[in-house]
């Protein structure tokens, strides 16, 4: 190995790929952390007990976290159900109407600016290939990428999951304080501060400034948890 190639610098590139799984902990964290202190918030006003607020709490986290749960089950489902109609259409098409479909492939790569011969080469060599050609129409033509397998499971668990803990930050301080009205001070400080840590560590994630991050879920949140709580105490 040549010097030149030994000093060379190298270049690592990070990319994040779990923005499946940060999205579902968004999604169950965000839910969990607003709708439990909203209802806790609003018996507060009615309900000195913290215990009776404790309970209705949990309850309600309970009902929520399967609810959270069983909607990112389906909706991963659905995903998984769609993209195996369209790759099974798509293997159709290319059996069935073989030169429409590399008129297709040629117009996608024309769109990249490659030269005409290179396009008809890719195109030749794909056609060899019904199985990498079908996937390249599924990514390029329309936008579809294949779902992680057992993402429904994974995104159940992670979603509902995500919620219980969520829910549980509010509900803590009813826990550990027998009067409610005085829980409430430490319920909002302790879901505030939540929503701070929680968006920092979205943003350290994400990619984005984890600061700015920070500052727009607790804002987005504490204004979310606020409406939830004035509906709350209208009702209670």
């Amino acid at each position: 190995m040549s010097q030149t190639n030994m000093n060379k610098p190298t270049h690592d590139e990070q990319h994040f790929m779990a923005s499946d799984l940060i999205r579902d902990i968004v999604i169950g964290m965000a839910d969990g952390l607003t709708v439990p202190f909203a209802l806790a918030a609003g018996l507060s006003g009615s309900i000195s007990n913290a215990s009776l607020v404790v309970v209705a709490g949990v309850a309600e986290i309970a009902a929520g976290s399967i609810a959270m749960g069983l909607g990112g089950y389906l909706a991963a489902r659905t995903d998984e159900e769609h993209y195996a109609s369209e790759l099974d259409r798509e293997r159709r098409e290319i059996v069935e109407l073989p030169d429409r479909e590399r008129e297709e492939v040629a117009e996608i790569l024309r769109e990249w600016n490659l030269p005409e011969s290179a396009i008809n080469e890719a195109v030749a060599a794909m056609s060899k290939d019904p199985e990498k050609w079908a996937d390249f129409m599924m990514k390029y033509e329309l936008g579809l990428e294949k779902p992680e397998p057992k993402r429904a499971i994974t995104s159940s668990i992670t979603i509902g999951g995500s919620y219980i803990v969520g829910g549980l930050i509010p509900l803590f301080p009813y826990m550990i304080i027998p009067n409610a009205n005085s829980a409430l001070l430490l319920s909002v400080i302790m879901t505030l501060i939540a929503l701070f840590i929680f968006g920092f560590v979205k943003g350290q994630f994400t990619g984005a400034k984890p600061f700015k991050s920070a500052f727009q879920t607790t804002l987005v949140g504490g204004l979310a948890a606020g409406i939830a709580f004035l509906i709350a105490r209208l009702i209670s």
